[in-house]
């Protein structure tokens, strides 16, 4: 019987993996490759637990390759480097989000859009330039090629700083590509969980008039008087909507539910743009009207290269921006996962790998 490559290698690694569609986790033993020229290899200290996380465990999205390690908002401390690299040493603080290898070679690839790389090899569940399949921070160790780490500023707390690797991201880009990040501008953020909450913070710190648009009447006082947000409309709450109509430059859409797009059109000025983030899924339907009516744009946009990631970390230690979590123990993850099917977590679960992965071995 064949080896796997996975099983070659030297570096002994230990973690969680869900063996089969139920998405249930368990303790697993694997192995990592040795520290290459380029690579760093750092011991994981938390791991954020996201939304695709739970979608992949239990092949939500069809792809899904078992024994799976999830996990890519990882963060630690560095203990190794290559001879080649040049960035870290050890003892630095890092972390590694959602991507750890693209061609290099194509037009999204010296644009510094790696994420868009047809060749992208995502932290977890994609096979990698060795022939294993990666696995990610929900583990002991991690190793990855310098390209695709990032430094952690000094004044971030490790554990609420491991959100930003996705979530922190995924809501900066398009805030940027799309010019919604000037000081005076008017932004809405549809749904406030792990994704809506960051991008309230980054709003704020761009200096922008933030609204959040939910669903639920009873998040309105933690919006305000906790994220800072300067307005609040229930998105069922037709005459809510109706005095906000045409008063947004921008919304950055959170949610991955099935949701109506016309009442958040409504809600923009002419040349407004509604940026989706979210994955609902099943297809939402898109009215031609309003479109035309303002010459308003839909668009999307997925996560960041990793020239903007290190940007965006940056500028977060700069405004001392943070994901709001629960840190969980490792053996509570399938609770978590639970939980988060139930969208009950404020605003993200973060599992202390360094303290509570060795006592489950």
């Amino acid at each position: 019987m064949s080896t796997s490559p996975e099983e070659q290698f030297p570096q002994k690694a230990f973690g969680w993996a869900a063996n089969d569609t139920s998405g249930q986790l368990s303790p697993f033993k694997f192995s990592r490759r040795a520290t290459g020229e380029e690579d760093v290899t750092f011991k994981v200290l938390y791991c954020g637990i996201c939304h695709s996380d739970l979608h992949s465990i239990k092949n939500e999205w069809g792809n899904a390759v078992y024994p799976m390690v999830p996990g890519h908002e990882i963060v630690g401390i560095v203990t190794e480097v290559g001879n080649k690299v040049t960035k870290y040493k050890v003892g630095d603080k890092v972390g590694v989000g959602c991507m750890v290898g693209a061609c290099h070679s194509c037009d999204n690839c010296k644009s510094d859009l790696e994420n868009y790389c047809p060749r992208v090899i995502f932290t977890y569940g994609f096979k990698d330039v060795d022939g294993s399949v990666t696995k990610g921070g929900y583990s002991d160790v991690m190793v990855a090629n310098e390209r695709y780490v990032v430094r952690i500023p000094e004044n971030l707390p490790l554990d609420a700083a491991a959100p930003l690797l996705c979530a922190g991201i995924t809501v900066y880009s398009p805030m940027k590509y799309y010019g919604l990040c000037e000081p005076g501008m008017h932004i809405g953020v549809v749904g406030l969980g792990g994704l809506g909450h960051v991008a309230v913070k980054f709003g704020k710190a761009f200096g922008m008039k933030v609204t959040v648009i939910s669903t639920s009447p009873a998040k309105e006082k933690e919006a305000i008087e906790h994220l800072g947000a300067d307005s609040f409309l229930v998105s069922r709450n037709p005459e809510q909507m109706k005095a906000a109509m045409g008063s947004m430059d921008g919304i950055i859409d959170t949610v991955s539910a099935n949701h109506p797009l016309l009442p958040l059109l409504g809600l923009l000025k002419t040349q407004g743009k509604l940026c989706m983030v979210g994955l609902p899924e099943k297809p939402l339907e898109l009215p031609a009207f309003p479109l035309l009516g303002g010459r308003k744009m839909v668009a999307g946009s997925m996560i960041g290269g990793m020239k903007e990631t290190q940007e965006m970390i940056d500028f977060a230690g700069k405004h001392n921006i943070t994901a709001d979590i629960e840190v969980v123990p490792m053996d509570y993850v399938n609770t978590a996962m639970e939980r988060l099917a139930k969208a009950d977590v404020r605003y993200r679960f973060v599992l202390d790998i360094a303290n509570t992965l060795p006592k489950t071995a």
